[in-house]
């Protein structure tokens, strides 16, 4: 069986023309709107609903309070595999079904989220070559010229989970997701066995200090095409109005170590999370041996104002290969007594939350 990505995702919000406002300004294709929804829709076909709270398309009951993505829709690729998925998931918890045959359920963790059948649009995308020094591939050319930012697919999501482990392995149980790197004590990449994109979701430890202790929406991420497009896209965002508040500690546009992804964040209107211009990031297949990383090392991230648990030269090199999974056993639920806390987890702080 095979997952393709993120088909649809469905954000419940107080002040629909203010998002709406948000993601035309962010870049993405308006396809309908009204006083009570926005429905924007990109290249790859990919989804972004944004409803009223109260809507009846709305997962009910509501899985936390407050603005933010409230409903996770798979796209798989045949009517049949739909139907597999649907029986593995029936075993474990209640499954639903529209009358278009769109499944719903809910994780364990309390994540909602749906399956349907998507024929997911193939489409363009293009980066200029990169000259260096001694390399120049680019010779007698101009870069490509871009005027805005046009994000191209919904990369990943993330959440935030009570038990971080159990909500990967209920992803590869049932929906046969790969596990791709494990930020120790922090949370785990995983990748839909139908795309490349280095994660298609990320849980975080709701065990941080810095995190709420129930499952909660924290930022969805959106591929472009190269860091022009996604320094364009910042500089649009911040002409706009739209300020990067909760990562100006960390310094706007930078790299994540783990992913190699460059990526920049901006803060949805209501306290809603975060939207994040993703580009550059490492691409896999089933031959990618897992990763497991010291937090620290794994996020550092490459800018001047990092927060100061990430900062210096003695953050030491700490990664290993990780295909026993053996790195999962000091965070599992099911451990009796309390479990370590690897990396000095205790000293991050409010600044440093989505530095991981």
């Amino acid at each position: 069986m095979s997952i393709l990505g993120v088909e649809s995702v469905l954000f419940g919000v107080a002040d629909v023309a203010e998002h709406t406002r948000f993601w035309t300004d962010f870049g993405l294709p308006l396809e309908s709107a009204s006083a009570d929804e926005a429905v924007f829709r990109l290249a790859s076909g990919s989804r972004v609903i944004v409803l009223r709270h109260g809507d009846a398309r709305l997962p009910s009951p509501d899985p936390f309070p407050g603005d933010g993505l409230k409903e996770t829709v798979w796209g798989v690729d045949t009517a049949e595999n739909l139907q597999t998925i649907a029986a593995s998931l029936a075993a474990e918890v209640p499954v639903t079904r529209d009358a278009d045959g769109t499944v719903h359920a809910v994780c364990p963790d309390g994540q909602p989220l749906a399956l349907r059948v998507w024929n997911k649009r193939a489409f363009h995308s293009e980066a200029s070559p990169v000259n260096t020094p001694a390399s120049y591939p680019r010779f007698n050319q101009h870069r490509i010229w871009r005027s805005k930012a046009v994000p191209k697919t919904i990369n990943h999501v993330v959440f935030f989970s009570p038990d971080y482990v159990g909500s990967f392995e209920f992803y590869e149980r049932h929906f046969g997701f790969r596990y791709v790197d494990h930020s120790k004590g922090s949370g785990i990449f995983a990748r839909a066995g139908g795309t490349y994109e280095h994660h298609s979701i990320f849980w975080v430890n709701c065990d941080l200090p810095i995190a709420p202790d129930h499952f909660k929406f924290m930022h969805i991420a959106f591929g472009m095409d190269d860091i022009d497009e996604v320094m364009l896209g910042a500089n649009i965002m911040e002409r706009k109005g739209w300020k990067n508040e909760s990562m100006n500690s960390s310094g706007g546009i930078s790299r994540h170590r783990i992913s190699s992804a460059i990526y920049y964040y901006c803060d949805m209107p209501g306290k809603a999370g975060e939207a994040e211009y993703h580009a550059d990031t490492d691409y896999l297949d089933d031959n990618w041996v897992p990763r497991a990383w010291d937090f620290r090392f794994g996020s550092l991230l490459w800018s001047n104002n990092a927060p100061p648990i990430f900062r210096g030269d003695n953050i030491p090199w700490d990664m290993a290969f990780d295909a026993d999974r053996a790195s999962f056993e000091p965070f599992r639920k099911d451990r009796p007594g309390k479990r370590p806390v690897e990396g000095k987890l205790s000293e991050l702080t409010e600044d440093d939350e989505h530095a991981l």
